[in-house]
């Protein structure tokens, strides 16, 4: 069993409040997702983060597949992290946790992503392929999304 880890840093010339408000807002997911990627979220961003929060999305990562994907908030700390766990979707395992901290000028926000491929030696065989390259392709988006709108650091 391969597990893979994407891990992000960015630092953002923007307030720990502001930081979290805005990532901690389901409705956001879809402001720093490409659009090609059809992001809608279909139930469960009606209030604000809480742990044990079930949120349903419709997207589209590739080959224009539409996929549900089910993700659960399952631990919060008010302006520090928050972590959620795919419960039905695309991986054999999703879990990301979202950190924040504030930092001289700003704020450092960090992703680190743990997840699995289904499909077993076909799915690690396509990981380097087509899943890395992708997740770092949207990665890659949501920085240059957020610096548009909260600046550089």
């Amino acid at each position: 069993m391969k597990i893979y880890t994407l891990h992000k840093k960015q630092n953002l010339p923007i307030s720990v409040n502001t930081a979290w408000d805005f990532l901690s807002d389901p409705k956001n997911l879809k402001v720093i997702t490409p659009d090609y990627m059809g992001f809608n979220i279909l139930s469960g961003a009606d209030r604000p983060m809480f742990a044990g929060q079930i949120i349903q999305y419709i997207v589209t990562p590739v080959f224009g597949i539409k996929t549900k994907w089910v993700t659960e908030i399952t631990h919060v700390i008010d302006k520090h992290y928050f972590v959620d766990e795919q419960r039905f979707g695309p991986y054999q395992l999703w879990h990301h946790k979202h950190f924040i901290k504030e930092i001289e000028g700003g704020v450092e926000m960090e992703d680190i992503i743990d997840y699995k491929i289904p499909f077993g030696l076909l799915g690690q065989l396509a990981h380097p392929i087509l899943v890395k390259p992708k997740l770092e392709e949207i990665f890659n988006y949501r920085k240059e999304k957020l610096e548009k709108l909260f600046g550089s650091y």
